[in-house]
């Protein structure tokens, strides 16, 4: 065969498919999920910080540590099977035990993440989840187990994956602090086929949380949004009164419109990422295949009446946002348009003005001409009688001297200052 190089992504690009398969269990057990999230600028953040975490966890159990810069990890630490996972904004931790204890959902199972070590985290939690996963028995037995576990008002259930499994939860944080999932697991299941399942459950869960900042930014920014709306109104309102300063009004607008390209501009990343996360969770819903369990609401039913509204108005909000900042870029337009028409008629009443003064200018110029082939023409007449005196010796009077010299000088003073404003003009 022909040698060829590769590209130098080749390998990491294909490999990256196949980096973060699916945790591998059988029922019984017992798995604790917890996701940590930066509170500001989570996707900027210090990913050392993170790796940093892991080590510290992995060396209390005297763990292999992962390779430098990796962005994922599976490796047993004790009793426990590990996998640890950095994404764009968060990392997420998932640990298995076999067997479950006696206790449904036992907060002693969550010691797998010692206090001190959380208490040490680069981050805060966005949420963790309890799932215990037992052998599926007869329905009338799931159903009382339903019962004592979960809030009837919210459960959600349902089977999954051609009936491998029922899956249930009620979405709410119990007074240990931790989401609880159940999964009962048909006995025809395979460990890869429950791994599946108990991993989508947990991305259902932290989609839904991280996408639900969307929906908090949003009550924050409401009441402003409302404010902005309500000014611009007004502003427009204004526009149309004649006695209202355009100049004025356009430094307003243009202060609501740099205020609304900043929201938006704040808010870009977080309704993006929101839109992302919610497609993820409608995703993973989906593939469950679901069948309803006793007529009981499932999944998407939840999600349908608890979830998709609160979603609906993160993007109604981005839509509202993106409405006003084109409505304030169109009044700008329209009042800068009023502005330069307004100008431009005073910049025409301003050329007229000048038009007429410089004729005003130019009949002082004409008067002043007439006066001065007279004052010119008077001293002329001095200097040139001057140079005419000797011929008084014969018998020419000065007087009559001035008198024949004053008209041919006046109308040489006249000629020669036509002849420089002709040169002139």
């Amino acid at each position: 065969m022909t040698p060829i190089d590769d590209h130098p992504l080749r390998y990491a690009l294909a490999n990256e498919l196949h980096a973060r398969p699916f945790p591998v269990a059988s029922a019984p057990c017992t798995v604790v999920f917890l996701a940590i999230k930066k509170t500001d600028a989570a996707a900027a953040r210090d990913r050392n910080l993170d790796m940093a975490h892991l080590i510290d966890l992995l060396n209390r159990h005297g763990a292999q540590h992962p390779q430098p810069g990796a962005t994922h990890y599976a490796g047993q630490i004790g009793r426990h099977w590990l996998k640890w996972e950095q994404h764009t904004e968060f990392v997420t931790y998932t640990a298995i035990a076999q067997n479950v204890s006696d206790r449904a959902f036992n907060p002693a199972d969550f010691e797998v993440f010692p206090p001190d070590w959380l208490m040490a985290s680069p981050g805060r939690r966005i949420t963790s989840i309890m799932m215990r996963v037992v052998e599926r028995s007869e329905d009338a037995l799931v159903t009382q187990a339903l019962s004592d576990w979960f809030e009837p008002e919210s459960l959600a259930v349902a089977s999954v994956l051609d009936d491998s499994a029922i899956c249930a939860s009620d979405f709410r944080i119990d007074p240990t602090g931790h989401m609880r999932f159940a999964l009962f697991v048909s006995n025809f299941a395979g460990q890869r086929r429950t791994g599946r399942i108990l991993q989508r459950l947990c991305e259902i869960e932290t989609y839904k949380a991280m996408s639900m900042l969307g929906f908090a930014r949003v009550k924050d920014l409401m009441p402003r949004i409302g404010e902005l709306d309500k000014k611009l109104s007004d502003l427009m309102v204004q526009m149309t009164d004649e006695s209202a300063a355009p100049d004025d009004l356009l430094l307003q607008l243009l202060s609501t419109s740099t205020e609304l390209e900043t929201i938006s501009a704040r808010t870009s990343f977080r309704f993006g990422a929101t839109g992302a996360y919610e497609a993820i969770v409608n995703q993973r819903i989906t593939v469950l295949r679901e069948e309803r369990f006793q007529g009981r609401q499932n999944f998407a039913d939840f999600m349908m009446r608890r979830y998709d509204p609160a979603i609906r108005t993160v993007k109604s909000t981005e839509r509202r946002l993106q409405a006003l900042s084109d409505r304030a870029i169109r009044a700008g337009e329209l009042l800068r348009t009023r502005v330069d028409v307004e100008r431009s008629a005073q910049n025409q009443a301003l050329l007229e003005s000048m038009d007429r003064r410089a004729d005003l200018a130019l009949r002082l110029q004409h008067t002043v001409e007439g006066l001065s082939v007279v004052a010119i023409s008077y001293y002329a007449v001095s200097l040139v009688s001057y140079f005419l005196y000797p011929l008084t010796k014969i018998g020419i009077s000065k007087g009559m001297l001035t008198a024949a010299v004053t008209v041919p000088v006046v109308l040489g003073v006249w000629l020669a200052i036509r002849q420089i404003r002709k040169r002139l003009e």
